[in-house]
């Protein structure tokens, strides 16, 4: 495989397990067509073609043209430059990063969209949805603005490795994983949405470091209610201001990554349940979807920073 085909490889799964379905895809990428042919000639100089055909700017090539076959990659959650090293060290052919970087870290807001159509889809209004995620984009927007974006793939032009990030592209693997399993098992309580999580291997891993899934707010007890995985996939946390409305739409349990305090403050104010299932563990398993992918098509894979490498299928 080449670097350009891992990419599309990617995007194209992210699309095939992103929780708004097809459809709800197709008319993203419609609209930003339509917005794209109505800019003058100065702002299509400036737009991000990719965005006509990948919906999510922060899975993104960000080094490439230094190999014409990957043979071997070296995937992590974070990839800086003592993992650069590390890759040039065991002569990988790619770096894998999740969390994005350079341009695709800079524009991380403008995936932020896929959270308010998510949430419309689990019965909060999508007008309400919309405006309540809306500041916060642009909050994200200027808390990123000045970060060093570039300082990874400086280190990887540096070192002549190709580098990729796969950010809510795997993430919506993994939130599909999570939906899909939440429809075939039943779960009465908190404690049995806990205990679901703790079964899957990634997670079971996670406990043993401490850093498996965990209860933020209410009880094991608590009669779980509507579960939902809204704070799985979409860019980064969205508007603390959001649970208010999740409460009213007859949400009572939410999966999520990860919470900062302000954000867990309201959603205890309205009465969710939060289960949190831990941070690394979580964007391994979306990230083990993915390279079990690529393993099938014969690329070596090499686990670090923080990655937790399950395989679910066997090697010929």
């Amino acid at each position: 495989m080449t670097t350009q085909e891992i990419y599309e490889l990617a995007v194209k799964i992210g699309i095939k397990a992103d929780l708004r379905g097809a459809k709800g895809v197709k008319k993203y990428l419609d609209r930003t067509k339509v917005k794209y042919e109505k800019m003058d000639k100065e702002a299509k100089a400036e737009f991000d073609k990719e965005k006509l055909t990948n919906p999510y700017s922060d899975t993104r090539i960000l080094v490439s043209g230094n190999k014409k076959e990957i043979k071997k990659v070296m995937v992590g959650v974070d990839m800086e430059g003592a993992e650069m090293l590390l890759a040039k060290h065991f002569n990988s052919d790619l770096v894998i990063a999740h969390h994005p970087e350079g341009k695709a870290l800079a524009d991380l807001h403008s995936v932020m969209d896929l959270q308010a159509q998510v949430l419309a889809d689990y019965g909060v209004p999508i007008n309400i949805a919309e405006s309540v995620i809306k500041p916060r984009i642009s909050e994200v927007s200027r808390g990123v603005s000045p970060i060093n974006h570039n300082r990874a793939v400086d280190a990887a032009k540096l070192l002549k490795l190709d580098f990729i990030c796969t950010h809510t592209v795997a993430d919506n693997l993994g939130a599909r994983f999570l939906y899909d399993l939440l429809k075939k098992k039943k779960c009465d309580t908190v404690g049995d949405v806990l205990e679901m999580l703790k079964e899957i291997p990634e997670f079971k891993e996670a406990v043993k470091n401490n850093a498996g899934p965990t209860l933020f707010t209410g009880s094991p007890e608590n009669s779980c209610g509507k579960v939902v995985v809204t704070e799985f996939t979409g860019g980064t946390s969205g508007s603390k201001e959001i649970y208010e409305k999740m409460a009213q739409a007859g949400i009572g349990t939410i999966i999520g990554m990860h919470m900062g305090e302000e954000h867990r403050k309201q959603a205890e104010k309205y009465h969710l349940n939060v289960v949190i299932a831990g941070h690394m563990a979580s964007d391994s398993l979306g990230m083990n979807l993915f390279l079990d992918e690529l393993e099938k098509k014969g690329v070596e894979v090499i686990p670090v920073s923080g990655l937790i490498r399950v395989k679910r299928f066997k090697n010929k």
